[in-house]
């Protein structure tokens, strides 16, 4: 079966110009003060949220390497 009518290239355009993806912006943990993206782990303390820290030796998460 066919469409009933065609959708023209300004219709079919303005559509899709709500398709656009946007970058996701770090936040700074409060622990470190490094950059981190929000619901991950900070690479350098290991904080995801509130009482939840992550400590992983060998991916160095929560490490404290100085």
């Amino acid at each position: 079966m066919l469409p009933p009518q065609r959708v023209s290239h300004s219709r079919s355009r303005l559509r899709r110009s709500h398709h656009a993806l946007t970058a996701e912006t770090p936040t700074t943990c409060p622990d470190s003060g490094a950059p981190k993206l929000p619901h991950k782990a900070c690479s350098v303390s290991g904080y995801v949220r509130p009482g939840l820290k992550i400590r992983v030796p060998k991916l160095k998460i929560g490490t404290n390497e100085d």
